[in-house]
């Protein structure tokens, strides 16, 4: 029975009164981050050229080692053996594709603002903006597979989803305003998130839902993801104050 229902698409249920707790109290902390200046900027085609390629640059290594990040959490998976590892594997495999197509169509977007492939593939970020990736890589090396997922798939796709769903209809401004190549290579990035990545949060939650069977994992779930939004919240602070103007 296993074995003919290995394709079955993950199932998004009602959450339980401890996983609807476990959403809600992230709410605030994703909001700051999807609600942050540069964003809002972003989207208003207001956030000047410097800022712009600031965030583009030095988020880069963010989105590129990405698959990295969920490939340290596949490797956790022990199916059979824990709840929810049958279905994380094959959730996880089925993405770390997906993803890597999105750090092409994340080039696609950087260069539309004037960056090189130079720029991005030797780029240094700031500690402040590049302690988000050593953060995931941390937890993805050396904790539970519930906190990798948490961190990575529920806080970092959960924000990333919401705020590209403003920005995505500022774009044009900055061709207008001749700083940018708007098309749709230089959106596909953009696009993307704002749409598929939409059901990625819900999907991470349920495999929490189906690993997290008692109160310690819950709560080491719920620690990962407030954590990795708040390194979110932290880059995106230092890069809005300190891009050259």
């Amino acid at each position: 029975m296993r074995a003919a229902n290995y394709k079955k698409a993950l199932e998004i249920t009602e959450h339980s009164p401890w996983a609807q707790q476990f959403w809600d109290e992230l709410v605030p902390l994703k909001d700051k981050v999807v609600h942050h200046p540069l964003f809002v900027e972003m989207a208003s085609g207001g956030l000047s050229l410097p800022r712009f390629r600031s965030a583009l640059l030095n988020f880069y290594p963010l989105v590129e080692n990405f698959p990295k990040y969920m490939g340290l959490n596949l490797a956790k998976t022990r199916p059979g053996r824990h709840p929810g590892h049958e279905e994380a594997k094959n959730w996880l495999i089925s993405n770390i594709k997906i993803e890597q197509r999105h750090a092409y169509w994340y080039q696609d977007w950087a260069m539309g603002f004037g960056l090189t492939m130079h720029d991005l593939e030797f780029v240094d970020p700031p500690a402040a903006m590049d302690a988000v990736n050593h953060f995931l890589w941390s937890i993805g090396r050396q904790s539970s597979l519930e906190e990798g997922i948490a961190a990575t798939n529920l806080a970092i796709e959960w924000a990333t989803g919401e705020w590209s769903q403003s920005v995505v209809k500022g774009m044009k401004a900055y061709e207008d305003q001749g700083v940018a190549t708007i098309n749709r290579h230089s959106m596909a990035w953009l696009r993307a998130h704002a749409s598929y990545d939409d059901d990625h949060p819900h999907e991470a939650m349920e495999l929490i839902k189906l690993i997290c069977v008692d109160e310690e994992s819950r709560e080491r779930a719920y620690k990962a993801a407030f954590k990795g939004l708040e390194y979110y919240v932290h880059a995106l602070d230092f890069c809005y104050a300190n891009a050259d103007e």
